[in-house]
Parts: structure tokens; C-alpha cells; sequence
């Protein structure tokens, strides 16, 4: 590994984290704008709303991330397979493709944990590059 590795990794960590936040906050502040949320949203896109919100405040801050993405991982597999999978049985076509891709990228945080430049690290600096 490169002497620079833990920060691609934070820096990783923060801009998934962010994107992440963005979905949730699209949904109930409609920030950034889209035609497609208008208003709270209510049952299923409400959880998921808020789960986007602080698993990914919690992921880009770097505060309990192994547990933040691990949940988040699991929200996208549960959105893959419950709007998207039936659509069709190939990411590519049945319009999941960013559903695996964070996925898969929460899943592989779940396992690093919080890293360098988070908070875990200030609160806990030797458990900083644990997963808790």
C-alpha cells in the first residue's frame, strides 16, 4: 500500500458519505431540487429517506461508520431487490446500477471502518482505523 492509502481511503469514505446524504436530503428538503420528490415523503421512501440522511452524515463524518454503512448496505440491497430486480434481472438494464455500486461500497466501508479523518479517530485516536 501507498504511504498516502488511509487518505484515499477517508476521502473515499467522506465523498460516499455525502452522496449518500444527498439522496435523503433530496427527499424531505427537495435539496438538491427534482421534479421527482415534492413534499415528505411517507412509508418505504420515508425510511429510506432518513436512513439516507444519517447513515450518511454518519459514513461522510466518520462517526460509528462500520455500523452507518453496514445499515446502509443493506438499504440498497433491500432497494435493489425490492424496485429494481424486478424490472429485470441485470443491473444495466433494469436501472439498479447505482443501488449495487453503493452496495458494494458501504459494504467494503462496513469492513475498514472509520479511518483516518473522522471522528472516531479524535474520540478513540488508537480504534481510529477499527471498524467501530
Amino acid at each position: 500500500m501507498g504511504r498516502h492509502a488511509s487518505y484515499y481511503y477517508a476521502f473515499f469514505r467522506i465523498v460516499f458519505g455525502f452522496m449518500f446524504l444527498l439522496h435523503g436530503t433530496q427527499k424531505f428538503l427537495n435539496f438538491p431540487a427534482s421534479d421527482k420528490w415534492a413534499g415528505i415523503p411517507s412509508g418505504m421512501p420515508f425510511v429510506g429517506g432518513l436512513l439516507e440522511i444519517v447513515c450518511g452524515l454518519f459514513i461522510m463524518v466518520g462517526f460509528y461508520t462500520a455500523i452507518a454503512a453496514f445499515v446502509a448496505s443493506g438499504q440498497m440491497a433491500v432497494a435493489y431487490f425490492m424496485y429494481h430486480q424486478p424490472g429485470g434481472a441485470l443491473p444495466r438494464t433494469n436501472g439498479g446500477e447505482l443501488a449495487v455500486a453503493y452496495c458494494f461500497a458501504f459494504l467494503y466501508i462496513a469492513s475498514r471502518g472509520s479511518g483516518v479523518l473522522s471522528l472516531d479517530a479524535m474520540i478513540r485516536p488508537n480504534k481510529g482505523t477499527t471498524p467501530y
